[in-house]
């Protein structure tokens, strides 16, 4: 008997439909074809197990099975529950005239218990797209797989729950959730909060008007400085996601396998590899294609903590993302593209001992090592950095300061109205979003300057020795700040300000 039933395969965040086809004859033997792994090849193990000790059997015939399109490679062990259900209906030990309008999928136990996959939500999607009735899977998935409207998501929690669902012994109640809910679940009391800061008034307003462009920033200062800790609260004061953001990057931790459990991902995800991070934990792949921190951090912010320790060719494979967007992964049999649009935040010490221009602490680096250390981070990744600020150390006299320093959600007020007027600006231009996405002709257009801007520009790029580098990066910032203040046009003191967050475009710092 021949038996057709559905699961699915995930590939970068999008999912594709498996037909799974399953033929019993006579004879003896198990043979699983369309290109599957190991782990679907071990299957038949687990299958035979889970339905014996579930008081079913495992047909001693000949079982062919065929996982279509056979031409696509199949990896994982998310295909169990798929093939037993097939196997069961083909050998008439359940009933099959509902099995073809449900998507099958779930990692089997021995003892019949179900295990959970990764990508339940791009399944979902795919599900309802082609019409299917139902979606069935392991019970810890069901809350990311409901957020799909218009489509039965069936948690359940062992093989036996399927089997008299089918058999109609026993009714399934389809989850749902309330996604507007799940969507408004905004932190109203972050766990980090820029209240908590003493001091360091304008690293706060520098991160803000990073917050408000979404520019990326490198923080710059010694041991103990703040730096990672002002890193940390920079989500707290980004603009909550709109619903079309959440539901990509649920889908990207899904993938992941970072969603058990959980269903809308409301918040702006906060990832901070370390340096001895290789290229692929960073960007993604492997043998296993799966997203990297760039990816995990989309629509959220990637912090590099002193940045220069981590290996050069590990920072230039970021280039291309940060220009993009967007990370693609090239094999020999197949190309799988990861969105990875995020704030970059990183941190450095200013030299190998940390104390550089420090007039308290005594000069541990010779010019080499200076030199050294500095050359690790490349021209064309700071290229991509808009704002370069340098952190100093909080004096006693803030430090033991008991009046509270402004909230997250005060600050927060004021970058989500900034990212109202850019919103607005660019709703005209696909893929643009805010300020820090402009291209050097919308620069053009919307950074216009008058003759005393301008002329300030001018000189302080010669006197500072600021590269060429910098003229764009400062006019992006500058339209920021002039959005933070609702003005219309970029004005001098804008500039000025802009002109500020430079500071290893200067002379002295990497030449």
């Amino acid at each position: 008997m021949l038996v057709k039933v559905f699961g699915s395969a995930v590939f970068g965040v999008e999912a594709t439909t498996i037909t799974v086809e399953v033929n019993i004859d006579k004879g003896i033997g198990y043979h699983l074809v369309g290109l599957p792994d190991s782990a679907i090849k071990e299957s038949s193990y687990r299958i035979a197990a889970a339905l014996k000790n579930n008081n079913y059997q495992f047909p001693g015939k000949k079982i062919t099975v065929n996982m279509a399109p056979a031409d696509l490679r199949k990896e994982g062990s998310a295909y169990d529950l798929t093939l037993a259900v097939g196997i069961l209906a083909a050998s008439s030990q359940i009933k099959s005239e509902e099995i073809h309008n449900y998507v099958i999928m779930g990692e089997l136990s021995l003892d019949g218990g179900l295990q959970p996959i990764k990508g339940a939500l791009s399944i979902a999607i795919k599900a309802k797209e082609e019409g299917f009735k139902g979606l069935i899977l392991p019970f810890q998935n069901v809350k990311e797989a409901a957020i799909v409207e218009g489509l039965d998501v069936y948690g359940v929690e062992n093989v036996l729950q399927v089997i008299n669902f089918f058999e109609g012994k026993h009714d399934l109640i389809p989850t749902t959730i309330d996604t507007s809910e799940e969507f408004n679940k905004i932190l109203d009391f972050p766990e980090h909060d820029f209240s908590d800061v003493k001091g360091q008034e304008s690293i706060k307003r520098c991160m803000e008007i990073a917050a408000a462009g979404g520019h990326n920033i490198i923080l710059i200062g010694p041991p103990g400085s703040g730096k990672t800790m002002l890193a940390k609260r920079l989500p707290s004061i980004l603009p909550p996601m709109t619903m079309r953001e959440a539901l990509e990057t649920t889908k990207i931790h899904s993938v992941a396998g970072k969603t058990k459990d959980v269903g809308l991902m409301a918040q702006r995800p906060f990832r901070s590899p370390h340096h001895t991070a290789s290229s692929v934990s960073l960007v993604g792949g492997g043998s296993y294609p799966q997203p990297g921190e760039i990816s995990l951090a989309h629509n959220g912010v990637l912090f590099l903590d002193e940045l220069p320790e981590f290996k050069r060719e590990v920072l230039e494979v970021m280039r291309q993302p940060l220009e993009d967007r967007e990370v693609t992964i090239s094999r020999a049999k197949f190309t799988i593209t990861y969105p990875s649009s995020f704030m970059l935040v990183a941190s450095m010490n200013p030299s190998p001992g940390g104390y550089f221009n420090d007039p308290n602490a005594p000069v541990s680096s010779s010019p080499m090592e200076m030199q050294r250390y500095l050359s690790k981070i490349s021209g064309p990744l700071l290229d991509r950095i808009d704002i370069h600020i340098e952190v100093t150390p909080v004096p006693f006299e803030k430090l033991t300061e008991t009046r509270k320093a402004e909230s997250s959600i005060a600050i927060r007020k004021r970058v989500t109205m900034a990212r109202a007027i850019q919103s607005a600006r660019f709703e005209n231009f696909e893929h643009i979003h805010y300020n820090a996405q402009m291209s050097s002709k919308l620069i053009r257009e919307f950074c216009t300057l008058d003759e005393v801007s301008l002329q300030l520009l001018k000189t302080a790029m010669e006197r500072l020795n600021l590269s060429a580098r910098a003229y764009d990066r400062i006019l992006k910032v500058a339209r920021t700040i002039a959005d933070l203040e609702t003005a219309a046009t970029i004005q001098s003191h804008h500039i000025a300000e802009a002109i500020q967050y430079r500071s290893l475009d200067r002379e002295g710092w990497l030449g």
